[in-house]
């Protein structure tokens, strides 16, 4: 575990230290909002895309090579911003990441399950959340930091980190490649209705984790843009951030004795909550009661953000039943890209046709429907 962790780590290093600054690359170089949230959104599209070719990639390079490639396309690509700003070529490049990054996500949740009993998996995936969180804790404030003061290229240079992963592939895939047994394919007649049982089951954790992602993918993108300076940016996510590292943490005990399913709907309300108070101030906290009300904002959608990782992916493990694990991890970190994307690219077009606040304050009403769909479930729980 301790060799998925330490590659998860520098993984997420390299993802966090773009993450903000690659769109703001781009504004670099004459690019709009639009241009930056298209940056975003192509890599998280490009995710999606190697996710769903997991399967038939792990089935013909293996473990071993899948995570090589998968580290190599994450991180040699950096070095790339180097040579442009223009759009097209940061796009081109951000493709590349967003394929490696696929595939590094869809490895780290199948190698989790693998690795643990159902009965300590929360804190397993808390402990991966952990660290795939710690990094974005520092590096997401500190990188549009870093960026401005001393230079984009120093956050280019640092941004290969995963590839330094790339011997990690070895001791990983000698303990996931054993372990990962279990398959949910079943022949004839009986398959159409395990995939419609299991559409069904993950719908919900699903739709919870879409929600919030599209929320963080939309901070994480336009924070440099919404809050009133770099210092301000700096310490607003690093609130966010660290509230996500903690949350995301914390609630895998609690997932272990209680379920994930109680907390899931506050999360959503708490994450509703939050973006309503940074589309308040975000085209105006320059005051100090404007700032208090985007800072709270950011830490209520932080926990949010954090908790709701770790309990829709141990939710979703539940309800799809352990023969179903590769299915779930390749759902879950789909869905988890997808909503980031479409988070980012969907607040900047909405942005540039009216304003920030518009595009929070409709991220805060599909987060909180979401959340009043998993009431009715649970008060039916109760009456039971």
């Amino acid at each position: 575990m301790s060799w998925l962790l330490t590659a998860a780590t520098l993984w997420f290093s390299g993802y966090a230290l773009l993450v903000g600054v690659a769109p703001l690359w781009v504004i670099h170089g004459g690019s709009d909002s639009l241009g930056a949230g298209l940056v975003t959104g192509v890599m998280m599209a490009c995710t999606v895309v190697a996710q769903l070719s997991m399967r038939r990639l792990l089935g013909g390079l293996g473990w071993r090579w899948t995570l090589v490639l998968g580290s190599g396309l994450l991180g040699l690509p950096a070095l790339g911003h180097l040579a442009t700003d223009q759009l097209w070529a940061v796009t081109a490049l951000a493709a590349l990441r967003g394929l490696g990054f696929g595939i590094i996500t869809v490895c780290a949740g199948t190698a989790v399950a693998a690795f643990v009993e159902p009965a300590r998996r929360g804190r397993a995936i808390g402990a991966l959340g952990l660290s795939s969180a710690a990094p974005q804790f520092v590096l997401v404030p500190l990188a549009p930091w870093l960026a401005e003061r001393v230079g984009f290229w120093l956050v280019f240079v640092l941004a290969v980190l995963p590839a330094l992963a790339i011997p990690l592939a070895w001791p990983i895939a000698r303990v996931a490649g054993d372990s990962d047994r279990v398959r949910a394919d079943v022949p004839g007649r009986d398959a159409a209705a395990v995939r419609r049982a299991l559409r069904h089951a993950l719908a919900g954790p699903i739709a919870a984790l879409v929600v919030i992602t599209a929320s963080g993918g939309a901070i994480l993108t336009f924070a440099p843009h919404i809050l009133a300076s770099p210092a301000f940016t700096f310490w607003g996510l690093l609130a966010f951030t660290g509230m996500a590292a903690v949350t995301r943490w914390g609630v895998g005990g609690i997932a272990d004795r209680f379920g994930p399913t109680p907390a899931i709907a506050p999360l959503l309300f708490t994450g509703a909550l939050g973006l309503a108070a940074i589309g308040f101030t975000a085209d105006g906290a320059h005051d100090t009661k404007g700032r208090v009300l985007a800072m709270a904002g950011l830490l209520l959608a932080g926990a949010a953000y954090g908790g709701l990782q770790n309990l829709t992916l141990a939710q979703a493990f539940i309800a799809a039943g352990e023969p179903a694990r590769s299915t779930v991890s390749i759902a879950w970190n789909l869905s988890f890209d997808a909503g980031t994307g479409v988070g980012a690219f969907a607040t900047g077009a909405i942005a540039a046709a009216s304003s920030y606040p518009a595009a929070f304050g409709v991220l805060a009403v599909a987060t909180g429907l979401v959340g009043g769909s998993w009431v009715r479930p649970q008060a039916a729980r109760r009456a039971d």
